[in-house]
């Protein structure tokens, strides 16, 4: 794991920009976890992060708090991501996200097995992202 992924992966949430087809940046705070080279997320499938990923993989990361407040000094960082929606990919970022995040994950996620069976419930994806270099210097 380099020094970029390593310090991404040690936050407690990343504020992740997906871009509109306009060139629009949308921020989300996300929790986000290592997995050798790659910082994966996790998500529900259909929200605007999917959406977005399906027409352009570029995405920015930045540290942020709860709020996706970010402090004016915090460093950007640019990558890839791509959504993954099989299940393998889906239970490796969950036990990623699990691993990291421990009790707090697994508090949020206890009544996901019921909640999976109601209609009109979307599955979850993996968002996968690779290649991220410092954006500022």
């Amino acid at each position: 794991m380099d020094d970029v992924t390593r310090f991404l992966a040690e936050q407690q949430y990343v504020e992740l920009t997906t871009f509109r087809r306009s060139g629009a940046g949308v921020p989300t705070p996300v929790w986000v976890a290592p997995d050798g080279d790659d910082l994966l997320v996790v998500t529900v499938d259909g929200t605007g992060k999917t959406k977005r990923l399906a027409h352009t993989d570029r995405v920015e990361l930045r540290p942020c708090s709860v709020r996706g407040e970010v402090a004016p000094e915090a460093p950007r960082y640019a990558g890839r991501a791509r959504v993954e929606r099989d299940a393998a990919s889906v239970a490796r970022v969950k036990r990623a996200i699990g691993a990291k995040y421990g009790w707090w994950y697994r508090a949020l996620t206890v009544v996901e097995p019921v909640l999976e069976r109601l209609p009109g419930r979307r599955p979850r994806a993996a968002v996968v992202i690779t290649d991220v270099v410092p954006l500022d210097s």
